[in-house]
């Protein structure tokens, strides 16, 4: 049986099964922390039906934490279970901060990103996680600067940390293209024989889709922000750590990863701040995958009733899912190339605007839309949106 247990597999299976089980826990005595942690259905990026608990990154982290714990005897490389306890242990300011968003529900934005980037100033001290090369003429001078290398290596974090935030607003979206993102690091990192952020990325992913197990299609638990904040805090750690011990790595592999969550911050960011003359962190019903749930899931719409409703939240998901494949599986198999990996880095910029562009005024192709079978419903949300691009 350990030796069942101490296989690549068994280890994988214990991130997985724990990670689903701490999810079922939660869910099973969601009464005895619903009034703290239930996430209600009001506001602009809101689309549940029934008030739900958004404390599921706690599976994630439980899942991680025991099975490096659980199987620390069965690791061949002490470095994996020295960077999987300390990159943990930087992660506690950024899942602090998010979690306290999950039961205060007032804790601003600025205030996570600055935990997390103490998170990263941890990581910068105790794992030498520093992005000091970016393979772009003279900023690489300027970030070979420790105090700059430091402080943008922060403000990198950070962003990734907040952009997996933003995109958590479907069921499965967050929490899939997190485990794409791992696997894939996982793949680059076992090729240039770091054995210990292969088995970490691994873990995590792991963990995540035990946590999925429960959040999609169904929605039974959230993220969350104090997920959502951890999970992202690991992905852009073990990216950093890649580009920083192994300098066949391209730099841009890091950028390419996340390219779809980081360029709906930016977007975001310019459209509430220098289109509409508002708070970058006010919330707004204008991200993509918002749009792509108004204007090319057609399923329902209408529906009052929640079978319904979450239908067609979970059928959004897979849409943004082949957007992120989109900049991923390029970066997995050109990781080393940042030439190419800029170029395609530009070409995904254009095609996110183009996208957006086409869907905030309704030219979707017909071929692209999901429709529900039978007469048609009334649909409240076809009111013209003013173009912001």
């Amino acid at each position: 049986m350990n030796l069942i247990i101490g296989t690549p597999a068994g280890i994988l299976a214990t991130a997985f099964v724990t990670a689903a089980l701490v999810a079922f826990l939660l869910i099973r005595f969601e009464h005895l922390h619903a009034r703290l942690t239930g996430d209600t259905t009001v506001g602009p990026q809101k689309f549940h039906a029934h008030q739900v608990s958004r404390v599921g990154g706690l599976a994630v982290i439980v899942g991680i934490a025991f099975t490096l714990l659980c199987h620390r005897g069965s690791f061949a490389q002490a470095d994996v279970m020295r960077d999987g306890i300390l990159l943990m242990l930087c992660a506690v300011p950024a899942m602090a901060a998010g979690f306290a968003e999950d039961v205060l529900k007032d804790v601003r934005v600025s205030v996570r990103l600055g935990a997390t980037c103490i998170s990263a100033w941890l990581a910068y001290f105790m794992l030498g996680g520093v992005l000091d090369r970016v393979d772009v003429a003279g900023l690489d001078t300027v970030l070979a600067i420790p105090l700059a290398g430091f402080l943008f290596t922060a403000f990198a974090v950070a962003g990734i940390a907040n952009a997996i935030n933003i995109i958590d607003g479907y069921n499965g979206l967050a929490g899939m293209v997190s485990v794409f993102v791992l696997t894939a690091t996982a793949y680059v990192a076992w090729q240039v024989g770091d054995a210990s952020l292969a088995t970490v990325s691994l873990v995590a992913a792991a963990a995540m889709m035990g946590f999925l197990v429960w959040n999609f299609p169904r929605g039974r638990i959230f993220l969350g922000d104090g997920g959502a904040y951890f999970i992202g805090f690991v992905i852009a750690e073990v990216a950093v750590l890649l580009v920083r011990r192994h300098p066949e790595v391209s730099p841009w592999f890091c950028f390419m990863l996340v390219a779809y969550p980081v360029l709906e911050t930016m977007f975001s960011i310019y459209r509430k701040r220098v289109l509409r003359g508002l708070s970058p962190g006010r919330p707004d019903g204008l991200h993509l995958h918002m749009l792509v749930y108004k204007r090319v899931v057609r399923w329902k719409v209408g529906s009052r009733d929640p079978a319904d409703r979450l239908a067609r939240n979970s059928l959004t998901s897979p849409y943004l899912w082949a957007l992120s494949l989109a900049t991923i599986v390029p970066a997995t198999i050109f990781w080393r190339s940042s030439a190419i990996l800029a170029f395609l880095a530009f070409g995904f910029t254009f095609l996110y605007i183009a996208l957006y562009r086409r869907l905030v005024t309704f030219r979707v192709p017909r071929w692209i839309r999901l429709r529900s079978p039978g007469r048609r419903t009334p649909d409240p949300e076809t009111r013209p949106l003013r173009s912001t691009t």
